[in-house]
């Protein structure tokens, strides 16, 4: 766990950029991403530097001409030394690793060299040179931390996801699970992989003997990412390089463009939150997904590429927005009867409309099922969220009173589920009611409301009291003013 200290050291590192002319959240990551990579580079080659005692043909990540570019070496230089530097060789060097050497550098190709001064950039690498990088934990502790910083939404309906309810959608969707080394858990529309390293991170707590049992390459290769923005696919990378995943498996491709045979029925778990609000042209997008539903719609066109890439038993955890549950149009009553009547709809978990603020105030849902191709459930789990754990504003405060563990609680044991009335926060909802209301998934469509009944005195009686009231007062203010 990161420590008030080394919050604090990561603070004043972004408020150097800031200060210093950088003001875009997203370009203070990237340039405080590189800086990071620099220096975890020069730690490599340590480690390299002693197998080489022992095996003189390992490879060197710094030749002997490259040396001065190693952290040790360059973080001693005057400002202006090193400005120049970084400027005419640091960047060309980092973007000629081969991919042996770093997944990360795949997506250096367009990356720029942002910091606008010799000065701002000797302190930061000042700042970055007091960092422990060394702890593997901390290390990932410590970019998570800096990426929770990313507070302002993106472009296309992009924003970050609370991590406590990708932490709720990995348990969810894991434990249970039977996961081998053929075993993929893939995000289309990764960002800066919250779901890859949840799921490491909850494989790692409550599943340690795969640890045992799979080879390094084995299990870096249960983890899949893509992001169309190259500046996310490189923060993906980088995360996923720091929490202990050496040979990142994140693409950065048009996932809903260039969706081939390759993908279809690949994966075994998919968690994803895919951008709302996007639109694309038919031509854009790729004809096997558009098969499943015509649309141009980016919340539609994610869940039939999910369809399209999962592996028939393969299950997924997605947030859409509340208008796929109940759209009117031909594509959302042709999604949801695909997922309703073709496949195994597990689950439809409400969210309150707060969850996502301060970024949006969208109403959200998580939606659960099991690509059966043919075989649908039965009934459907309905759960009515009300309280994430922190306050519904803008602030986002932690609060009292989490439904998350109930949730959790209760999706692990749904047999028990069965007696719960409608108005209670969970309940079953026969397939056949839904398919009756148009596929409607909306949770408001199914949930009972008991209303109080409140019965009020006759008018006269409430004037009588007020009159009785109000001479008490006015008594009351007379025997004040003799005693005065």
């Amino acid at each position: 766990m990161i420590t008030n200290e080394l919050k604090s050291q990561v603070d004043k590192i972004w408020e150097t950029f800031w200060t210093g002319g950088i003001s875009n959240p997203l370009t203070v990551v990237e340039q405080f991403t590189f800086l990071i990579f620099i220096k975890s580079l020069d730690t490599a080659q340590i480690k390299i530097d002693r197998k080489k005692r022992l095996d003189s043909k390992v490879k060197d990540i710094f030749s002997k001409e490259n040396e001065h570019l190693r952290w040790q070496n360059v973080s001693l230089l005057a400002a202006e030394d090193m400005f120049s530097i970084f400027q005419t060789q640091m960047f060309p060097f980092i973007k000629s690793l081969s991919h042996e050497q770093s997944a990360f550098s795949n997506y250096m190709k367009d990356a720029s060299f942002l910091i606008p001064t010799a000065k701002l950039l000797q302190k930061v690498v000042d700042m970055v040179s007091k960092l422990n990088l060394e702890d593997k934990d901390i290390k990932g502790d410590l970019y998570e931390y800096l990426l929770s910083k990313l507070a302002t939404a993106g472009t296309n309906g992009q924003f970050r996801t609370p991590r406590h309810i990708i932490k709720m959608m990995a348990e969810l969707m894991l434990s249970n699970a039977n996961i081998t080394k053929e075993f993929k858990i893939y995000d289309p529309a990764c960002g800066t992989a919250g779901f890859l390293i949840n799921s490491i991170e909850y494989i790692k707590e409550h599943k340690p003997e795969l640890l045992d049992t799979l080879s390094s390459k084995e299990f870096e290769g249960l983890f899949h990412g893509n992001d169309f923005d190259i500046s996310m696919a490189r923060i993906a990378s980088m995360n996923m390089m720091l929490h202990s995943i050496e040979s990142t498996h994140i693409s950065n491709t048009d996932a809903l463009g260039k969706f081939d045979l390759e993908e279809e029925g690949k994966y075994d778990l998919i968690l994803a939150n895919p951008p709302f609000k996007g639109s694309l042209d038919y031509e854009e997008v790729a004809k096997s997904i558009l098969d499943v539903a015509k649309t141009k719609k980016t919340e539609l066109l994610f869940v039939s590429l999910i369809l399209k890439a999962l592996k028939v038993g393969g299950r997924t955890a997605i947030i859409i927005p509340d208008g796929v549950l109940f759209g009117s149009t031909k594509a959302h009553k042709e999604i949801r009867k695909e997922i309703v009547s073709n496949q195994q709809l597990d689950a439809i978990i409400s969210m309150p409309s707060g969850v996502f603020k301060p970024y949006a105030g969208v109403s959200t849902a998580i939606v659960i099922f099991t690509k059966t191709n043919g075989h649908k459930n039965e009934k459907v789990w309905f759960y009515d969220m009300q309280n994430d754990g922190y306050t519904l504003n803008d602030n986002r405060t932690p609060c009292d009173g989490s439904d998350i563990p109930d949730i959790l609680e209760r999706f692990k044991n749904l047999d028990k589920e069965e007696k719960r009335a409608r108005t209670d926060k969970s309940f079953f909802v026969p397939i056949e009611e839904i398919e009756n209301n148009e596929f409607d998934l909306s949770i408001n469509r199914y949930k009972e409301t008991v209303y109080e009944t409140i019965e009020y005195d006759k008018p006269q009686n409430i004037l009588e009291d007020i009159k009785n009231i109000n001479e008490k007062i006015t008594k009351g203010l007379d025997e004040l003013g003799e005693m005065l």
